[in-house]
């Protein structure tokens, strides 16, 4: 004899099986819709003599069997869209902003200023290479570990890094930033700054 918490389980298992029936159902586009009724009556399914149409209809099952692929590829999981490339730069603008907040944020007096000594690091996230690449202009995703950029070519692309402090500004003084990216999404710019 079932406990009440084994029936209970039982009809969560059940409207859980036909909510997920019927989500299937509303997710199905018209290409399954076509699908559906060329496999239920394959040898009297009609074609149609306009061969435009017929082109068409061959393209959207040829790119709907791709997604199932990609889908399958993926772990059964949705398959994400591209980026246009306005989302890559607003992205981008984002890790920008806060990688010089966060530089200039550490640019703070120290006696090594007055040589332009003092070391900088900022530590980041970005979980898209393709992201990264666009912050950096490198015309894809990073191809390298390591890499030095010119610091005027680094604050081009980044932005002006400077502090003013009481009777001066602080700013980079390395010659080169050194920007170091890992497969997972960290990076790292690092340099020296001062007077």
């Amino acid at each position: 004899m079932a406990t009440t918490s084994e029936a209970t389980n039982s009809r969560k298992r059940k409207s859980d099986a036909s909510a997920s029936t019927s989500k299937g159902k509303k997710a199905r586009t018209s290409v399954g819709a076509l699908l559906d009724a060329i496999l239920s009556n394959p040898l009297s399914y009609e074609i149609s003599d306009d061969k435009d149409a017929v082109r068409r209809t061959l393209v959207e099952i040829a790119q709907y069997a791709q997604s199932l692929e990609h889908a399958a590829a993926n772990g059964g999981g949705p398959v994400p869209q591209p980026k246009t490339r306005q989302e890559l730069e607003d992205a981008a603008e984002k890790i920008r902003k806060a990688a010089v907040s966060g530089i200039k944020k550490q640019m703070k007096w120290r006696d090594s200023c007055k040589t332009g000594t003092a070391k900088w690091s900022y530590d980041g996230i970005c979980p898209d290479p393709e992201v990264f690449g666009v912050m950096l202009n490198l015309g894809g995703p990073p191809k390298f570990k390591n890499k030095k950029f010119p610091t005027a070519d680094f604050e081009d692309l980044i932005g002006d890094i400077s502090v003013s402090i009481r009777y001066d500004t602080l700013k980079i003084t390395s010659n080169d930033v050194n920007v170091h990216w890992k497969d997972g999404g960290e990076f790292k710019f690092s340099g020296t700054y001062g007077k």
